[in-house]
């Protein structure tokens, strides 16, 4: 099935969209499923330390595994951030993008094709989890590993720059299913209106969007992703800027479906260049290239690009707010013994 799944993700032609009906494009469908806000839950509030008494030593152990991991390669960081998000996207933030495939259930999230074989991270989450299982077992979920994870990625990445403090006490999910990934996760072709009603449905707002698309500073795509950009349009004004689109396109053409850098500037580090990249139209998805359209989001765009610090402290309060999308109780969440299988 896997083979099956990664030729799908793969052999797509990439001929660009407008609005909600796109040309086949990253294996998406055409036309996308529509946006469906979600009713929102009544969950309890998360809470900083919230593992202070019932196992204290939580957040310390999912950082160090989140710091050996980014050691040897900083790109699984940028994948630990990819997965917290897609995980929030998708039936809230409840590990269900963990869940692997069982016979009751072989289209788990996971399997979704914004999701395979891209999304990475899952070994630091189970390595975490097996240290967490033995100092203070059936305590602490995988969502909040997740959500750990993710703020330390962004922490070791940024160099120690952007660092917070990530409430917790959410409960993991029981349900996981592929097809969801496509109504609910932003695609790489999505233009601005798309975008920012696909963020709204999740309780975010258009400077939550452009703040959070600053993540795309680092870290690594799929040509894939972005060939329908490819080569450099003229008449378009949000076309990729010649050098760079010639460049990529002899890389893509190569065969198979290449990876290469998101930031081509400060590839290894999160940091505000994505903006300036924005501004300068050297950034690879559309979904980048069109918050020039907007000038609410332009404005913002070039705030980010000009002021030190202000994207900074603007990321640590996205993450945060992402990190409580569509929480579930103790009535309709667990607290997993395995990050990979229900109880």
């Amino acid at each position: 099935m896997a083979a099956v799944k990664l030729a799908a993700f793969v052999v797509v032609a990439l001929l660009g969209c407008m609005a909600y009906t796109c040309q086949a494009s990253y294996g998406y469908p055409n036309p996308m499923p529509p946006i469906i806000s979600p009713t929102p839950p009544t969950a309890p509030a998360l809470t900083l330390d919230y593992y202070s008494y019932s196992c204290p030593n939580a957040e310390a152990i999912v950082r160090e595994a989140v710091k050996n991991a980014t050691a040897n390669n900083r790109g699984i960081g940028a994948g630990l951030i990819r997965l917290f998000f897609h995980d929030c996207f998708v039936r809230g933030c409840d590990a269900s993008v963990l869940l692997d495939p069982t016979s009751a259930n072989q289209e788990p999230e996971k399997l979704g094709i914004p999701n395979f074989p891209s999304l990475r991270g899952f070994e630091v989450i189970d390595a975490a989890k097996a240290k967490l299982e033995k100092e203070c077992g059936g305590v602490v979920s995988c969502a909040d590993i997740v959500a750990f994870a993710g703020r330390d990625a962004t922490f070791f990445l940024s160099n120690g720059v952007v660092d917070f403090k990530m409430p917790a006490g959410r409960y993991d999910g029981r349900v996981s299913f592929a097809n969801e990934t496509l109504r609910d996760l932003p695609p790489p072709f999505a233009n601005v209106k798309v975008l920012e009603a696909m963020f709204e449905a999740k309780g975010l707002d258009l400077d939550d969007m452009v703040t959070l698309s600053g993540a795309h500073t680092i870290g690594i795509s799929h040509c894939s992703s972005f060939a329908d950009r490819l080569p450099a349009n003229p008449s378009d004004p949000t076309s990729m800027e010649p050098t760079l689109a010639s460049s990529l396109q002899q890389t893509c053409n190569r065969g198979g479906d290449p990876v290469v850098v998101q930031d081509v500037v400060t590839p290894r580090d999160l940091d505000r260049q994505y903006y300036q990249n924005v501004l300068d139209r050297k950034v690879l998805f559309k979904s980048d290239a069109t918050l020039l359209q907007s000038p609410q989001a332009l404005k913002a765009v070039e705030h980010n690009a000009k002021n030190p610090g202000k994207w900074e402290r603007k990321f640590k309060q996205a993450m945060v707010k992402m990190g409580n999308i569509e929480l579930k109780t103790k009535a309709n969440g667990e607290i997993r013994k395995q990050c990979r299988f229900i109880n």
